[in-house]
């Protein structure tokens, strides 16, 4: 798998970058930090596995766990808001799904997985399904992340040119 070295990609800004995840379990973050230079802009990972680490570290709403499952598109945004608001962080990315080999549905199958990323008012938010053995569908998970972060990047690029 290829390293994002970020650094290259960031604006003339000075810009932290954070991440929360679930289901990827400190692989975006060991990803990230695996790349010589990463201090100069790599703030935080908070590995958020269970709903109470959700509520509490990243103040995602019960209710919103409950509608919806920590498994959605509305929680993958409600955690990297959260990271946002709690940080200095002005980029962010989160991962939510399941990894298996237990604990999917019909309707949330193992290697279903929700990817939210931000920077500033801009929130993107992606739906995936992985196939594979749960390392697999970890690591195919944190390099769409990765990659989420890159396109994010290239908006904000355009905006400060």
């Amino acid at each position: 798998m290829p390293e994002y070295k970020l650094s290259g990609l960031l604006p003339p800004l000075s810009l932290w970058l954070a991440v929360a995840e679930s289901c990827t379990g400190g692989l975006i973050a060991h990803r990230i930090t695996n790349v010589p230079g990463s201090s100069v802009y790599f703030d935080r990972g908070l590995v958020t596995y269970s709903n109470q680490a959700k509520e509490e570290l990243l103040g995602v709403s019960p209710q919103l766990l409950q509608q919806h499952g920590a498994v959605s598109s509305e929680v993958a945004m409600a955690m990297v808001d959260g990271l946002v608001s709690r940080t200095r962080a002005g980029l962010a990315v989160a991962s939510t799904g399941i990894a298996g080999p237990g604990g999917g549905s019909k309707e949330k199958p193992v290697g279903l997985v929700y990817l939210a990323g931000a920077y500033n008012q801009k929130r993107m938010v992606e739906r995936h399904f992985y196939e594979g053995n749960r390392l697999e569908i970890k690591e195919q998970a944190a390099q769409d992340a990765l990659e989420l972060l890159v396109r994010l990047l290239a908006v904000v690029g355009e905006e400060v040119d």
